[in-house]
């Protein structure tokens, strides 16, 4: 796995570590305090390597000595802002990181099954809120969007020149806005709330009227768990995949998400616009999901609110002193008994 210090890739370790799998872990050190990775840490099976994607020979290095027969690549520069401060540095990280994975899983003997994940950003949006489908064009107006979009384009070259002839599966997976505990990272609208709280200062938000389709953390990673599964079998699959919320909880709003989780987390100080000019964002984005329920049986078990919730029940356990692994596997183990 790429990205495995991440927020969602914190998570999805947690839940293979549960699984009694072992992996092999490639990213990054985090770049915030505090995070989720080093308080979930050490993971049993777990082996860690920290190390950049732009270095080839260690990333090669570091698959051949895993000899995997599974890679699932979530390492990227994910922040739109981000992206328009340093462009180089994301279409770098994102496009060529993704070359190098897949250069790596082409020389991969024991390989059955790869998975890119990219975002829901990928499409070409024209801001009227449809929900996207998997066949929908690719574009992307910023440029974490538009690299996104190129991963979608190198992901299937590789696959039809290359790793097809290996009968190694690949498939690239988009999900929508994830919520959820333990992700403190930087720029991101649950994390900045909390922060905005424990720092005594009011909260600003730049779009508070866009909608995105926010669902928590556990939902893409049991689909991307489902669907690394049914590639790796000898069952055909899409070759892409939407992991969305339910089609309503995409009409909820930045302004909405900002003010339930400050209720939650238990203050009242309303937020406020940001003043000054800023980098464009997309006013409204929705994913529909239905391709995945119908070829995986997937389907996303928490509504939106309920995300919310969850997330900011994890983020109260935090706060009180609780054990960050046992808040974070109590929540696992809750949503493994959803239905």
């Amino acid at each position: 796995m790429t990205g495995h210090t991440g927020f969602k890739g914190s998570w999805m370790s947690l839940w293979l570590e549960r699984l009694g799998a072992t992996v092999h872990g490639y990213a990054l050190a985090p770049d915030h305090v505090p995070d989720l990775f080093s308080r979930l840490s050490p993971f049993e099976h777990g082996h860690s390597t920290i190390a950049d994607l732009a270095d080839r020979a260690a990333l090669a290095g570091a698959v051949t000595a895993a000899d995997p027969t599974v890679i699932i690549h979530m390492a990227a520069q994910p922040l739109v802002r981000r992206s328009y401060d340093d462009p180089v540095e994301t279409f770098a990280t994102n496009i060529m990181g993704t070359v190098n994975v897949l250069e790596a899983a082409r020389h991969c003997a024991r390989l059955r099954a790869v998975l890119v994940v990219t975002t829901d950003k990928v499409y070409r949006n024209e801001g009227d809120g449809v929900a996207f489908v998997e066949a929908d064009r690719l574009g992307g107006s910023d440029p974490y969007s538009a690299s996104k979009a190129c991963c979608e384009l190198v992901t299937a070259s590789y696959a039809q020149s290359f790793l097809a002839k290996s009968d190694v599966q690949v498939a690239t997976a988009r999900a929508g806005n994830v919520v959820g505990g333990g992700d403190w990272s930087v720029d991101r609208l649950v994390p900045d709330v909390w922060r905005a709280i424990h720092a005594g200062r009011t909260l600003e938000l730049r779009y508070p009227t866009a909608t995105r389709p926010w669902q928590h953390v556990l939902d893409p990673v049991a689909g991307y768990l489902l669907y690394a599964e049914h590639l790796s079998g000898v069952r055909k699959v899409a070759e892409t995949l939407n992991f969305g919320p339910h089609r309503d909880d995409s009409r909820i709003s930045v302004a909405e998400v900002a003010a339930i989780m400050a209720a939650s987390l238990g203050s009242d100080r309303p937020w406020q616009s940001t003043s000054g000019n800023h980098p464009p964002e997309m006013t409204a984005l929705a994913l529909d999901a239905t391709a995945a329920e119908h070829s995986l049986g997937w389907r996303p078990r928490l509504a939106a609110r309920d995300a919310l919730r969850w997330t900011a029940e994890w983020f109260r356990g935090f706060d009180a002193g609780d054990d960050v692994r046992r808040l974070s596997l109590g929540q696992l183990e809750t949503y493994e008994a959803l239905r």
